[in-house]
């Protein structure tokens, strides 16, 4: 069987993988933003014990591998509220989400810390002696500088996470590596099934990565 028999058969069900490993990216990071800044914000708090739970959450997440925190989340987590007692459950999809949310969100605190500490500190100073409390100043003079800062970075994050939502084909979810392994374990056909794999992946990554330098070149150029 050619490559262009594997595609004519396999392409819709890649494509369908492919769909959701997007959609399941989109949401993902979405939600992983939020989380990132809220993180982000605790560790730059005075308060000692949001400071340890910031610390804590991104020293747990970037000291694990993904498939153990997908593996955690899937089947250890249920199993513990189970174990109180309670009918719990989480679908392949939900945990998926709840994973790469988690994961990226470690790593988009950082992001964000970087670019506030990149924001020139007399920018707090101008806004606090116009009258502004801390919170009103970080909202309305850092935050916006710091996420113009960070966008590039974020993008490159959504590579990042687009790339391990493969990972999350261990606990089944119908992504496009888990629906190659699929179409494989049917036709024996793995050179050429996962040589369509990898195309589609560099097709999606390569128009990220050159949105990336765009933007990069964009905000560069509104700076100078």
């Amino acid at each position: 069987m050619d490559l262009i028999t594997v595609l004519q058969e396999a392409f819709p069900q890649l494509l369908e993988g492919l769909m959701n490993t997007v959609l399941m990216t989109l949401l993902s990071l979405s939600i992983a933003v939020f989380l990132g800044l809220f993180a982000c914000l605790m560790g730059l708090s005075k308060n000692i014990i949001l400071k340890s739970i910031s610390k804590f959450y991104v020293w747990l997440i970037r000291g694990t591998p993904l498939m153990v925190q997908a593996f955690f989340v899937y089947f250890a987590i249920p199993q513990m509220i189970q174990a109180m007692g309670i009918d719990f459950r989480l679908t392949a999809p939900a945990a998926g989400v709840i994973t790469l949310s988690l994961n990226a969100g470690a790593y988009i605190s950082e992001l964000f810390r970087g670019g506030i500490q990149a924001v020139d500190p007399g920018q707090m100073e101008a806004a606090r002696s116009l009258g502004l409390t801390y919170g009103r100043a970080m909202a309305k003079v850092i935050l916006p500088q710091a996420l113009r800062i960070s966008i590039p970075s974020l993008v490159n994050q959504f590579i990042i996470t687009l790339k391990d939502t493969s990972i999350i084909s261990v606990i089944s979810f119908a992504e496009i590596v888990y629906e190659a392994k699929i179409y494989i374990g049917r036709t024996m056909q793995s050179f050429a099934t996962w040589t369509i794999v990898a195309i589609m992946y560099l097709v999606i990554i390569s128009l990220l990565s050159k949105l990336s330098r765009y933007i990069e070149k964009r905000l560069s150029y509104e700076r100078t």
